[in-house]
């Protein structure tokens, strides 16, 4: 277990940070929570469009409320406390290696990442949900991004973003399969996914030229 515990942490220090303020930037905004939600009213469009009433929206949005409650609630309140594992930028042994990106650290406990629980799970559900390859694959590849954008900070450890991803995966298809026993699933036009796909386009776009400029969220 130690022999992993160390590649772990080598691994990270080889892919943590860089000298590139553009970067720094970029990664700065793309973490944060309030870039993406956007994409969070892109997908509510999408489920409005699809389903014609409030009770069958509704179920969708608590199912949507359900997996942020069991991937990022339950990590944060139990798993970490519990754990008890320091983030790379807190850690005794190499806290001072990391290149911590403008005095950014977290909180003192890093396992496992909350961040990639939640965005995995919300991709696993819709994707689950509208079943269309192409809004998956963006899905997934934004869910990764958040991974990086950890790793890249020196806020999580690589092996904190696999169990995330573990554990928001799991949460995505759960809260799926409840929300099939529950009802029956609309059916979503192809062409309602390109409304979420260009708004993370967008997004991204927006946060290139912010961080060419050096500005960040």
């Amino acid at each position: 277990m130690e022999e992993i515990i160390q590649f772990d942490k080598q691994l990270l220090l080889m892919v943590n940070g860089s000298d590139s303020w553009f970067l720094d930037c970029l990664i700065l905004t793309l973490t944060n929570a309030k870039t993406w939600i956007p994409l969070y009213l892109g997908l509510l469009f999408v489920v409005i469009k699809a389903n014609k009433n409030v009770r069958a929206v509704g179920l969708i949005l608590a199912a949507a409320g359900l997996c942020y409650l069991l991937a990022g609630a339950v990590d944060d309140g139990i798993v970490k406390p519990l754990v008890a594992r320091w983030r790379p930028t807190h850690d005794p042994e190499i806290g001072s290696l990391v290149d911590v990106v403008n005095g950014y650290r977290g909180g003192k406990y890093g396992f496992f990442s909350a961040h990639a629980a939640n965005t995995f799970s919300i991709a696993i559900f819709f994707s689950l949900l509208i079943r269309q390859r192409m809004l998956t694959f963006f899905l997934v590849g934004w869910s990764l991004t958040n991974c990086y954008t950890r790793l890249y900070l020196g806020v999580h450890y690589p092996g904190d973003i696999t169990v995330g991803l573990i554990w928001g995966g799991f949460v995505g298809w759960f809260v799926h399969m409840l929300y099939c026993r529950i009802t029956t699933p609309a059916r979503y036009d192809i062409r309602l996914c390109y409304v979420p796909i260009c708004i993370l386009g967008l997004i991204f776009f927006i946060a290139v030229v912010m961080a060419y400029f050096g500005v960040y969220l």
